[in-house]
């Protein structure tokens, strides 16, 4: 089993993505979102090459319709890259 990282620019994508939900579509829903993020988390830490590879070593897993998580496999480590929204431009899921 690995242990799974978030980054600080990831970190910052959940929080203002769990806002939204929030925001948008109440209290359940935010909730929800976190607690698909967390089951995701624990798959990753026993199969952690589920996600596609999306430019190099970095992998991508589609966490929801909109939200597609950006990670990178180090030793006995995941580290979470990113939280990116697919609406966006392609160009910004690696800057």
């Amino acid at each position: 089993m690995k242990q799974v990282l978030v980054t600080p620019r990831a970190e910052k994508n959940f929080d203002s993505i769990v806002d939204y939900i929030k925001d948008t579509w109440g209290e359940k829903t935010a909730k929800q979102f976190v607690k698909k993020t967390d089951e995701l988390f624990r798959l990753l830490k026993n199969y952690p090459s589920i996600g596609q590879i999306e430019s190099g070593d970095i992998r991508g897993f589609q966490l929801s319709p909109h939200t597609m998580i950006l990670y990178r496999i180090r030793d006995k480590k995941i580290i979470i890259l990113a939280f990116f929204d697919v609406r966006q431009d392609p160009k910004k899921k690696f800057g």
